[in-house]
């Protein structure tokens, strides 16, 4: 069980469904939030999140606050960066969120795709080793999903199959590196 939020420094004591959401509605019951309250909960550095909005990963904040949709992003790309090429998340994320500056060609939202993700992995018990394991639960996981489009929801199992290997792939690297700190 992860013991923060995907991609966050947020401290959970176990993830639940919809666990994402209720967060979601508390950091933004005021609006949007600031550049430095996301470093804070994510422990990027200024400078990284200003370099992927001028790379066009993430759309400009209006009037210096954040929206769900930039945060959300944001969470994908920090979650998945340390396994995946940051141009390579971003053609994932490209393929069901389109153009971040036109919300009108989502698939599916950054923000939807996350809580989407936090649930497959509250919900999931999971063997990351069992390829027909991993498609069931994230095929589960996509099944409520409207199919506006022949073949959306098979694409966001896709999506999610990704995203669960590449954060996985992260967390085990990092518990490598812990395992062999402990034995210097």
């Amino acid at each position: 069980m992860p013991k923060t939020f995907p991609g966050t420094t947020i401290e959970i004591t176990r993830l639940q469904k919809d666990a994402s959401r209720l967060l979601f509605d508390g950091i933004f019951a005021t609006g949007g939030i600031t550049l430095s309250q996301i470093c804070v909960m994510t422990d990027l550095e200024p400078y990284m999140i200003q370099n992927w909005i001028k790379r066009g990963f993430v759309t400009s904040p209006k009037k210096r606050l954040y929206s769900r949709e930039q945060f959300a992003r944001i969470l994908i790309i920090n979650m998945l960066k340390e396994s995946l090429q940051i141009e390579k998340i971003c053609g994932l994320i490209q393929i069901i969120d389109g153009d971040p500056h036109d919300p009108n060609d989502d698939f599916i939202g950054s923000c939807e795709l996350y809580h989407k993700y936090v649930d497959l992995l509250a919900d999931a018990d999971l063997n990351l080793f069992d390829r027909e394991s991993v498609a069931q639960v994230t095929e589960t996981a996509a099944s409520d999903f409207p199919e506006t489009v022949a073949g959306s929801r098979k694409k966001l199992a896709q999506i999610l199959t990704t995203m669960l290997y590449a954060h996985s792939a992260a967390r085990m690297k990092r518990l490598a590196e812990d395992s062999l700190s402990s034995l210097q």
